[in-house]
């Protein structure tokens, strides 16, 4: 698995960093109509990759919520705590799902037309600076980072429903003129942006810096 460590962001810039190339050219009206069909093979293998699968044993259940959808979540948890150490290939596993989930989201959002790969990063920068855990990350905050992000998660919420009005919107500007409206575009990939941030500073653990409410970089 690759990574970036630092990218070219800037030593200033959020640890966390998202960005979607606007498509240069014409969308497929054809694929568009039948996105939510088509993403459904690449959707179950997400599925499978992150271990989420319904189930009625204990042991399954417990894996489930120990890796958070497939993203480890518990085990940097306790060597945070416990160690002052991420281990690197714990963070590679997250930064590469993480990404893999967000190329599917990009597909479903009508973002781009190139089907979702496995490991191409495709139109997708999604960048995340490997944190040095005995000088950067407090020990103690994990355990509560999930809580401070509640503000993130309530407007979240409003941002996920509009950003959904935002796509059915396209969903039809596509089909009629083949292109994504680039104030629209700009709103999804704004919400899509902010939710990796968040999900890179209360499940991943990646950054003890509160994730700025913005839409922007």
């Amino acid at each position: 698995m690759s990574t970036v460590d630092s990218g070219a962001a800037g030593p200033t810039a959020y640890p966390v960093q998202f960005d979607v190339d606007f498509p240069d050219r014409g969308l497929s009206r054809l694929t568009t109509f039948f996105r939510l069909l088509l993403v459904i093979p690449i959707g179950i293998v997400l599925a499978l990759v992150s271990g989420v699968a319904t189930s009625v044993t204990p042991e399954q259940t417990q894996a489930v919520v120990v890796t958070a959808g497939g993203l480890l979540f518990l085990p940097p948890l306790l060597l945070i705590l416990f160690r002052r150490k991420y281990p690197r290939w714990w963070f590679d596993w997250n930064l590469e799902l993480l990404r893999f989930s967000n190329r599917i989201n990009v597909y479903i959002a009508l973002l781009r037309d190139e089907y979702p790969s496995t490991d191409d990063r495709q139109a997708l920068h999604l960048d995340i600076r490997y944190p040095e855990a005995h000088r950067e990350l407090n020990r103690w905050l994990p355990l509560v980072k999930w809580l401070l992000a509640i503000p993130h998660y309530v407007v979240l919420f409003f941002l996920g429903i509009a950003a959904v009005v935002v796509v059915v919107i396209s969903w039809f500007a596509i089909l009629f003129t083949g292109r994504y409206p680039r104030p629209l575009f700009d709103f999804v990939v704004g919400v899509l942006r902010w939710s990796t941030r968040v999900t890179g500073y209360a499940f991943l653990m990646v950054a003890d810096v509160y994730p700025p409410f913005r839409l922007g970089p």
